[in-house]
């Protein structure tokens, strides 16, 4: 699946608002409950977490 920068644009978003959020709360680290997660295998966690890390936020799965 080949996706263009305008297809981020929302998730983008997205995670400025959660990194938002976080810094008003002092929370240093997204947890996401990875078996919610589309792609819930390492790769796909690894990629998740890459973007995220991209854009300032940390990221850790729950079990």
């Amino acid at each position: 699946m080949n996706q263009t920068f305008s297809d981020n644009a929302d998730i983008d978003a997205h995670i400025a608002t959660l990194k938002a959020a976080m810094t008003r709360e002092g929370i240093k680290q997204a947890v996401f409950d990875s078996t919610k997660l589309a792609q819930n295998n390492r790769s796909g966690r690894k990629l998740m977490q890459a973007y995220f890390r991209q854009r300032g936020v940390s990221v850790r799965f729950s079990d």
